[in-house]
């Protein structure tokens, strides 16, 4: 009997072998990064230095900017040295590594959505009850628990994963470190692991998703019975913003993992992954500063605020 070789490091196929495309994915790719993290810092910075948006739902906010800069930063690093350098290994260390953050940040973010929503369901449906049921004890406590969910989860998933035997081939058909495209390759038995994955995608996927969706229908009920069209639209733009990304967020997601991992099917599969772990963290502070008045205003007064000190400075100097 031949001695099983275990591998070393995976080879990841990336977004596709078209050398003359390799520039200009890279610059895609890095305009999108750069984007996307100083987006989010805006964002965060934006938030803690006006006190108008010291409220809950832009504590929220935050937690969501940092958990997309480090979301995007999971992914994003590792594809611009491949298109820059042309090399596409990863060892099976870093690779799991690499799957580890990524399912604590995805997990977070689920999460994360719920108890956003679960704060527009209060300030729409119960505003009076609002002040005491979301102090900043409770935010805190909803945010911790988001996060630890998402550490917990991911590291259940990963250290099976991690277990598993690769023998060959090496090659991952994704442009990170995935679970599904990883079982692929592995020489043990998956059966017990899949399993696991299903039953951890209820409270993982499957209940944020649900609780995110029950507190907008009875959000958009809240709103339809408000009598005044100016009371209307005065309600729902205070979570429109909201509901955008999460539009966003879970259409691609479900997408992702319904489509079947067929051949044909996979650089489809590839496209609307790119796209929710991506363009998802690029998007949502666009929608937040684009979509919502109060941090325009924020961003508004900031800028003033610089063009004033500038103005001042420039003055002293002569």
């Amino acid at each position: 009997i031949e001695p099983i070789t275990l591998l070393m490091e995976f080879f990841l196929l990336g977004l596709g072998d078209a050398r003359e495309l390799q520039t200009s994915l890279f610059l895609l790719c890095l305009t999108i990064y750069t984007v996307t993290v100083v987006g989010n810092i805006l964002v965060i910075v934006l938030v803690i230095t006006d006190p108008h948006l010291h409220t809950p739902m832009y504590f929220f906010l935050v937690n969501l900017s940092s958990l997309e800069t480090c979301y995007s930063s999971t992914i994003l690093p590792r594809l611009l040295v491949s298109f820059l350098t042309g090399d596409r290994t990863i060892s099976v260390q870093w690779c799991m590594t690499q799957f580890f953050f990524f399912g604590t940040f995805a997990t977070s973010e689920c999460y994360l959505l719920a108890v956003m929503s679960y704060d527009r369901y209060l300030a729409i449906c119960q505003p009076l009850l609002y002040a005491s049921r979301m102090n900043w004890k409770v935010c805190l406590q909803l945010v911790t628990g988001s996060w630890s969910a998402g550490l917990l989860v991911s590291t259940g998933i990963t250290s099976c994963i991690s277990r598993q035997r690769f023998c060959g081939p090496n090659a991952i058909d994704h442009f990170f470190c995935e679970e599904a495209p990883l079982l692929e390759l592995s020489c043990s038995d998956t059966g017990m692991i899949r399993i696991l994955i299903i039953i951890l995608s209820f409270p993982d996927v499957v209940f944020p998703f649900l609780f995110t969706l029950a507190s907008y229908v009875c959000i958009i009920a809240a709103i339809l019975r408000i009598p005044s069209t100016t009371g209307r639209h005065k309600a729902f733009s205070t979570c429109s913003s909201h509901l955008t990304v999460v539009i966003v967020f879970y259409v691609t997601l479900i997408i992702v993992y319904m489509l079947p991992r067929t051949v044909p099917l996979r650089q489809l599969n590839k496209m609307f992954s790119f796209f929710y772990t991506v363009l998802t963290p690029l998007i949502n502070p666009l929608i937040y500063s684009l979509r919502n008045r109060e941090v325009k205003g924020a961003l508004g007064r900031v800028v003033r605020r610089v063009l004033l000190a500038w103005t001042a400075s420039t003055r002293c100097g002569f």
